[in-house]
């Protein structure tokens, strides 16, 4: 608990979660700032924290070009970020039309908060997502009937091959706390009209499905929804410990692609199986398969009654005497 009188609880719940972050990074940190709640809350808890520790912050802020006015909103938020002592810089990012909207803007944001940690020599970039974020994604990703890795939510912190370290030291501090936070300390949030559009499933579940929720079940659901997130989080890593294990016994490169072994796939528990199917078809093609394209690839090795080749997204599958073959569309 935090000792000096007259410290807001809000502040204080958010500095403490900054501070633990904190003490185990090493070098300089980004902190991501659009200049809403969450993430201004999150700037000034490490302003103030990454001072007392001699960590240098930055603050960047991405510009995504797509609203109007949004060079001054971006201008604004490094101005408030340079106002509580970190540097700050605006990364102006081209979003592309792939994947939809939203897809592309976090994509076109991720990798301009990428570029400018590299620049500025920073290992670890901070998030500003809370619960709440984090029980709106379970909540989406039950819709949608994605599975378990889905359900599992967003980490608390995942490191790319070649890039940062991405953490979210709010994941487990409510939306209200933030903004209770922001207004303790003077801070006015930007509130970016995209998070009152409806046209968003993101805004419905904020604004339409999370209250009934809570008013029919009573308090709490985000709690347990992030819960489960976690939860399921430990199950997906254990499942990835077996799957890598997996394999390298069972699975060989063939021309254009990659052959599985039928007997040591239709060995596993379902649940295994499937993975490992979609895990080497994403690895190998770049593609995420669907639950109804998994299970016709994993019938080639438990339900064999001579179909031939499966379609799949930019490959296909076969099964060639004793092995499952997955090649390139293109070569097949």
């Amino acid at each position: 608990m935090e000792h000096r009188p007259g410290l807001d609880p809000a502040v204080a719940e958010v500095r403490r979660a900054v501070r633990a972050l904190l003490e185990t990074t090493d070098g300089p940190v980004v902190v991501a700032l659009s200049g809403g709640a969450d993430s201004l809350a999150l700037a000034a808890a490490t302003a103030f924290e990454a001072a007392r520790r001699g960590v240098h912050a930055e603050a960047v802020v991405i510009d995504h070009g797509i609203q109007q006015g949004s060079d001054a909103v971006a201008a604004a938020a490094a101005a408030a970020a340079t106002t509580l002592g970190l540097a700050a810089r605006v990364v102006t990012v081209e979003v592309g039309t792939d994947d939809g909207p939203e897809a592309a803007a976090r994509a076109a944001r991720y990798a301009g908060l990428a570029r400018a940690a590299a620049d500025i020599g920073a290992g670890t970039v901070l998030l500003g997502h809370t619960l709440d974020d984090q029980a709106e994604t379970v909540l989406l990703g039950l819709a949608r009937g994605s599975g378990g890795r889905s359900l599992a939510g967003m980490p608390a912190e995942r490191r790319d091959a070649t890039g940062p370290r991405w953490v979210r030291p709010l994941l487990g501090i409510r939306r209200r706390t933030t903004i209770a936070a922001c207004a303790a300390e003077g801070l006015e949030p930007w509130s970016d009209p995209h998070n009152a559009d409806p046209a968003f499933s993101r805004v419905r579940v904020r604004s339409r499905v999370m209250p009934v929720l809570e008013q029919e079940l009573g308090p709490g659901v985000a709690e347990a929804l992030a819960r489960t997130a976690e939860q399921l989080r430990e199950d997906a890593e254990a499942f990835q410990d077996m799957i890598d294990e997996t394999i390298e016994d069972i699975v060989e490169h063939a021309e254009a692609g990659i052959s599985i072994s039928v007997a040591a796939l239709a060995a596993n528990p379902a649940a295994l199986r499937n993975r490992i199917v979609r895990y080497v078809v994403e690895s190998e093609f770049g593609v995420s398969l669907t639950r109804a394209q998994t299970l016709e690839v994993a019938r080639l090795a438990v339900d064999w009654r001579g179909q031939g080749p499966i379609d799949l997204p930019g490959c296909i599958a076969r099964r060639v005497g004793t092995r499952i073959e997955i090649t390139a569309r293109a070569a097949s």
